[in-house]
């Protein structure tokens, strides 16, 4: 029995997200401890260390021979980052200039993807590390490659590690990040039920925004999963894993659309209904799937069967509440009956398709199981993202030459006064440092009290226990701690990495020495960076709300012609549908996102947060509308009402881009359109002898053409106040 514990505790274990990245860190901080000590070199362990540390930090999920590649291009990088820095040090205009320039190239290579923003990023950190190297040894000319070899003997160390457990655990990500879209899938089906509540004063609109925000991290979990797949599908023909796991993916795809499609107002459902049950069959349902979807990630992540066959009781349930209703003959009802059979249709469809994941092996091959590459394909493609950047439009741009200017400033304070280990002013200033003034603040915050907790802790350890062995195995531990917390808990990550630098310190000279100083240095390093982000080209999100909301209105109205093509032409889940509609979710994403990172700005620039968060849940409902129409969409049969349905998509989609494009280019918006009022009536008066497939695409039509209106109104105010507050900020 206990061997059984034991064996699921381990399971458990297992399947954690970060299990496996701090175990790979342990060894290797391990291994190097343990040879230093066998060495008689303990002077060795701070570089070794750092070394790891760029490296991890450096590491993005890729098959085994793609990690290879970017291991041999990131010791690269890290070996003449690490040479510039020894050859530069003693000059200093040389050095600021190099480090200046070094710090602004290496941030615009973010514009080619993750894996090139890490390695980036990790080769300016790993050059602070070289700063610090040389700094311990006075700043006197010494052996040249003495620092860089170990710290890039560190950093291969760990990348050998990381391409060896990809090897052998190719799929243990992809497990992980199904896992996680199926949990995220789960909480937003859980949240959509709500909008289902049978009350009086339902929150509505309360309930819509909190749906918005979670469909913002599903959103990121589905990106995420789609690109773990993919580094594994670039490497030749997938095998029955690989192809098992891009089906559960690509049912996940499904189930989201299906689960954000709404077929009409529910608020309205619910007061022509509230003396029926019928709505809370619907929730009942709907919620019941949600407890599904994260029953199977559970499965997914501890390698269990998912058997889902909990929902037909309540399938039942909800046709026969609504075949009771039919039975009344109540002729107010009809067209709502007809919204609610398509609500209880899509709501079987999903069922079904969550019963498929039961043994996704059975389900057939998709007609296109292309997924988008966004990776440059050619140098000259890199080459272009990169000069397309070069603008000072581009949030990359401003970033980069923040932290240009950010470290150029460290450095002058540096020589200004001094201080001891003044080089982590350099470190704090490139952690802190973020793209946007809230992630900014927040980091801020946390690393100050980060550092705080972990000097204190390092004096209390150091004073409990002096000997070197137990210290060395804290520093491993410390190093550990840091790597499994530093993309969730950063102040704890931050005390961490303290702690970690005191211990290692203290085997080679004096930790209680690096207190004071490491303090000094990290806020110091922290105003400088919080100025930057607020003086320097600010990142204000609410000057740039007017572009968002253009650009979801824009991939909104591409999204509802890939849709309409496919009731033209039949059904066809090919790459151009599936990325229409993943820009469209992408772009709602964004402006969730943007509108969370506004609040956290100082007052004055956030005066646009109400009208942006109106924006959310009005272009949320249209997306809403919009996916019901793709979850039902095949090809239409004849009838004379396909043309009103050809000339009112394409009357949208040209209202939506008109709007969008107006957005964009700041001009004004036409607050009322007679056109469009005339297209909805038209819409709406909806024959009874028409049948299901025109009816259900005439209503949803319609319903998207009611959209337009508060759209526009919103869109004419937003810009009215953008302009006002320019007009203010010159004054």
């Amino acid at each position: 029995m206990p061997s059984s514990s034991l064996l699921e505790t381990l399971r458990r274990l297992w399947a954690l997200d970060k299990f496996a990245y701090s175990l790979r860190v342990f060894i290797a901080l391990a291994g190097a401890m343990g040879a230093c000590w066998l060495l008689g070199q303990t002077a060795l362990v701070i570089p070794l260390f750092l070394g790891i540390i760029a490296s991890a930090l450096a590491e993005t999920d890729d098959h085994w021979l793609g990690r290879l590649q970017a291991l041999l291009v990131t010791l690269v990088c890290f070996l003449i980052a690490s040479l510039a820095v020894e050859l530069l040090f003693p000059y200093p205009w040389l050095f600021v200039t190099g480090l200046a320039l070094s710090a602004f190239g290496m941030t615009l290579l973010g514009a080619l993807g993750e894996r090139y923003a890490a390695i980036a990023s990790a080769t300016l950190i790993l050059s602070i590390y070289t700063m610090i190297g040389v700094d311990q040894r006075g700043g006197a000319p010494g052996d040249l490659w003495r620092e860089p070899l170990l710290l890039v003997g560190g950093a291969a160390w760990y990348g050998l590690l990381s391409v060896l457990w990809n090897a052998l655990f190719a799929n243990q990500p992809v497990q992980q990040m199904l896992a996680r879209l199926y949990f995220e899938l789960g909480e937003y089906l859980k949240i959509k039920s709500t909008l289902f509540e049978p009350l009086r004063q339902l929150d509505v609109e309360g309930r819509r925004l909190a749906l918005a925000r979670q469909n913002g991290k599903l959103v990121v979990a589905l990106n995420q999963a789609k690109e773990t797949i993919l580094a594994r599908l670039s490497h030749g023909r997938p095998g029955p894993k690989l192809s098992r796991y891009l089906k559960l993916y690509f049912i996940a795809q499904d189930v989201h659309e299906r689960a954000s499609s709404s077929h009409y107002p529910y608020n309205r459902l619910a007061e022509a209904f509230f003396h029926s049950d019928v709505m809370f069959r619907c929730q009942r349902l709907l919620n019941q799937q949600g407890k599904a979807c994260q029953a199977l990630s559970r499965a997914i992540r501890l390698r269990q069967p998912f058997d889902y066959n909990d929902s037909e009781l309540a399938l039942a349930d909800l046709q026969a509440s609504l075949e009771y209703l039919r039975q009344q003959g109540n002729p107010a009802w009809r067209t709502l009956l007809r919204s609610l059979a398509a609500l209880a249709g899509n709501l079987a469809s999903l069922d079904q398709k969550l019963s498929g994941a039961s043994n996704p092996d059975a389900l057939a091959e998709e007609q296109d199981s292309t997924l988008l590459d966004r990776s440059p394909r050619s140098l000259r493609d890199a080459f272009e993202r990169i000069r397309l950047q070069l603008t000072p439009t581009s949030l990359l741009f401003r970033h980069a030459l923040r932290l240009g200017l950010t470290l150029t400033a460290g450095y002058a304070v540096l020589h200004l006064i001094h201080p001891t280990q003044g080089y982590w002013i350099l470190l704090t200033t490139v952690f802190v440092c973020q793209p946007n003034y809230g992630a900014t603040r927040i980091r801020l915050v946390q690393r100050i009290l980060g550092t705080l907790i972990g000097l204190v802790a390092g004096w209390a350890l150091i004073d409990l226990f002096p000997g070197a062995p137990v210290q060395s195995l804290l520093a491993v531990v410390a190093g550990v701690v840091f790597f499994a917390t530093r993309s969730t808990r950063y102040t704890l990550a931050t005390a961490a990495i303290t702690l970690m630098v005191l211990l290692c310190f203290n085997q080679v000279g004096n930790g209680y020495g690096l207190i004071l100083p490491r303090l000094f240095d990290t806020l110091v390093g922290a105003c400088i960076a919080g100025l930057a982000v607020f003086l320097v080209l600010p990142d204000w999100q609410g000057r740039r709300l007017h572009s968002l909301v253009g650009n979801t209105l824009a991939c909104n109205g591409r999204y509802l012609r890939e849709i309409l093509q496919q009731y033209a032409n039949g059904k066809r889940d090919d790459l151009a549908y599936r990325t229409a509609r993943r820009n469209a979710h992408n772009a709602d994403a964004t402006l969730s996102t943007t509108l969370s990172n506004m609040l956290m700005e100082p007052g004055h620039f956030r005066k646009d947060a109400e009208i942006g968060f109106r924006f959310l849940v009005l272009s949320h409902t249209l997306l809403s509308y919009l996916s019901a129409l793709g979850a039902h969409r095949d090809r239409l049969p004849e009838s004379p009402a396909n043309e009103l349905i050809s000339e009112a998509a394409e009357q949208l989609g040209t209202s939506l881009e008109i709007i969008a494009s107006s957005l964009a280019e700041r001009r004004p918006v036409a607050i009322h359109s007679d056109a469009e009022e005339a297209l909805a009536k038209r819409l709406e008066q909806v024959p009874d002898e028409l049948e299901d497939p025109q009816r259900l695409v005439q209503t949803q039509l319609g319903l998207i053409c009611r959209e337009l209106a508060p759209l526009r109104s919103l869109a004419a105010h937003l810009l009215k106040k953008e302009i006002g507050s320019e007009q203010e900020d010159a004054a």
